[in-house]
């Protein structure tokens, strides 16, 4: 008894003491005292640096008293006497990295992080959430939480998960359990022993006609066994099936949106997680932060949340910051005359001139050539020299009677443009016209995906036969597709074109040549530096050159990248180191050490240039160029 007392009092009191100590682990992490490290990983291997420096050393051990006792330190032989001298080893530290360079490639950052967590911060009755936060050109984004949990608190989920499989199964699925099958055989067999000789029959007897044999329906009898407190408890248990899971799983394992969940079976030791997440880069990225939040659970209850450790910044380069700005301009030749043209379709009535403007086609089609015609006047540099209408009608129809026709409607829309100009432009139009279109008729056949080409080998003959009337009546009008032709091609074929004969305003001489800025390549340039490579590679390309070379080489055309650069004459610093980058890709390491040697040489600048590009820090790491310059 005696022994059982002190047994429970020393249970007591290690179960106080582990409180007590879990209690003040909590208020430090609550605090802040303990938080976890985000970090950026270091290009330096410092355990291969500690192996090396112990291999050049022998160790042994010296014991040195002091006033308090044995003070053990480590002890060296020294190369040159031999001798062994103490000193003390000291213990290698993580370098933790706040910042780090980091390339875009073909629109794509690769961010890589460690995220520590201290064994302090570690328990097995504990869950740790952590979520990092990225945020980028003023937006923020939560990547998927890495999750630590401790092997008892994953025990009580799975407990919780197990209780409440219990309760499922415990809700009835088979709706024949709620029938006492068995007396309701007994009570058939008792009095309707005719009915009950039909259980082994497996022929249909209907539920009237099994009504009428002894005067109960099966669903009367079927109601008076059913044992109707199961299945209102079953209901019950169906209706409270989320409000159970809630009571039991306290805290739901998650499987998606997650980067890890590891489960802890001992807590000896940091834990470090390598977090790696590839992101689509934008235009004007030049920096991304990252922190890290995170919240602490016991009991399937969020206890507190973790203090923040400092962000961690990467500074994104890019070739496109490579792109040579400069404006490029291309040589033009303006004439003194200008010329330009439009049609309009408008619908007039079967054989009549007049201009119906309150038809909804006709309104947006003249409505459009008045806007046209504004905006040619409106033009300083332009001079409007005359306006020529001509009106078109189509092969049906006698040809004299078509012409007639044709320039009927070129004076009608003529009178109506009159009424939208000034008198000096009104007195500039002018009339014509095109009795029958046959050669926008052969054009239009060509195109079409209806007729034959017999058909279309017909149109052709008839629009060279000099006799148009014939031509429509003997060869059109036999074609099979006729109607067609009526319907769908001839009333595209009564237009009324407008022709604009204009001069350059104080131009003497019939041409000038003169140097204008070439939007279009201007326009790729800027998709290049947008990180818009397809874009800029498609308006580019023709060009051949620096900036085309580099838009091929931001979008991974590598091959395409090295033909445009080869075919540079003067080459620069810049067009030597991307001559070093596409032909690192290549694998020509050889050359591409030469022509960044080149770079350099032309322009130190470039040296530091290349600790932003993954391509070349290999080479010049090994060359030690930054020392140099």
């Amino acid at each position: 008894m005696k022994r059982f007392a002190i047994y429970l009092l020393l249970s007591v009191a290690g179960f106080f003491l582990v409180s007590c100590a879990s209690e003040r682990r909590i208020a430090g992490i609550r605090s802040g005292g303990m938080r976890p490290d985000l970090s950026i990983p270091s290009d330096l291997d410092f355990e291969k640096m500690k192996e090396e420096l112990l291999r050049q050393a022998e160790l042994d051990t010296v014991v040195a008293e002091d006033n308090d006792g044995p003070l053990i330190m480590n002890a060296i032989k020294d190369q040159e006497s031999g001798e062994m001298v103490a000193t003390d080893v000291i213990r290698a530290s993580r370098v933790v990295a706040r910042f780090r360079n980091i390339a875009e490639r073909f629109g794509k950052v690769n961010l890589e992080f460690d995220i520590t967590v201290p064994q302090e911060m570690l328990s097995s009755s504990w869950k740790l959430e952590l979520s990092p936060l990225m945020k980028m050109l003023g937006d923020s984004t939560y990547l998927d939480p890495v999750y630590i949990t401790g092997q008892k608190y994953r025990d009580e989920q799975m407990r919780g998960y197990r209780r409440y499989a219990r309760f499922l199964s415990s809700i009835i699925g088979d709706s024949a359990d709620f029938v006492r099958i068995r007396q309701l055989e007994i009570f058939i067999e008792r009095h309707f022993p005719e009915t009950y000789a039909m259980k082994n029959d497996s022929s249909f007897v209907s539920d009237p006609h099994a009504e009428n044999i002894f005067g109960v329906s099966r669903r009367e009898a079927l109601e008076h066994y059913t044992k109707h407190y199961l299945v209102r408890r079953n209901d019950r248990r169906i209706a409270d099936k989320d409000r159970k899971f809630r009571e039991y799983v306290k805290d739901p394992i998650v499987t998606d949106g997650l980067r890890l969940d590891t489960v802890l079976t001992t807590a000896d030791g940091e834990v470090v997680y390598r977090y790696v997440q590839q992101v689509g880069s934008r235009p004007g990225l030049k920096r991304i932060d990252v922190a890290l939040e995170g919240r602490l659970y016991e009991d399937g209850e969020e206890i507190c949340q973790v203090a923040r450790p400092e962000d961690i910044v990467f500074y994104v380069s890019s070739l496109s910051s490579l792109a040579d700005p400069a404006p490029r301009y291309m040589v033009k030749v303006l004439e003194r005359r200008v010329y330009d043209n439009t049609h309009a379709f408008i619908d007039f009535a079967q054989g009549k001139a007049d201009i119906d403007t309150l038809l909804p086609g006709n309104s947006a089609e003249l409505s459009r050539i008045r806007k046209c015609i504004d905006g040619v006047v409106a033009r300083d540099e332009l001079v409007l020299d005359s306006l020529i209408v001509t009106a078109s009608c189509s092969p049906e129809g006698g040809y004299s009677y078509n012409s007639r026709l044709s320039m009927a409607r070129s004076e009608a829309v003529k009178t109506l443009l009159s009424g939208m100009l000034d008198e000096n432009n009104a007195a500039k139009l002018r009339t014509g016209s095109i009795p029958e279109n046959w050669e926008r008729l052969c054009r239009m056949a060509k195109e079409d995906t209806v007729l034959s080409e017999a058909s279309i080998a017909e149109i052709e003959r008839a629009s060279c036969m000099e006799d148009k009337d014939r031509a429509e009546t003997a060869v059109l009008a036999m074609l099979p597709e006729y109607r067609y032709l009526r319907e769908k091609i001839y009333p595209r074929l009564r237009t009324v074109k407008f022709d604009f004969y204009l001069h350059r305003k104080g131009m003497e001489k019939d041409t000038v040549h003169t140097t204008a800025l070439d939007t279009v390549y201007m326009h790729g340039v800027e998709a290049l530096r947008n990180l818009d490579y397809k874009k800029a590679v498609e308006l580019l390309r023709p060009y051949k050159d620096y900036n085309s070379a580099l838009a091929f080489l931001s979008a991974g055309y590598d091959h395409s990248a090295l033909d445009n650069l080869e075919k540079i004459k003067e080459s620069s610093a810049r067009t030597d180191y991307l001559m070093a980058v596409v032909l690192s890709r290549l694998e020509r390491k050889r050359e591409a050490k030469e022509y960044y040697l080149r770079s350099v040489d032309k322009d130190p600048s470039m040296a530091f240039r290349a600790n932003l590009d993954p391509e070349l820090a290999d080479i010049a790491a090994g060359l030690d160029v930054h020392n140099q310059f």
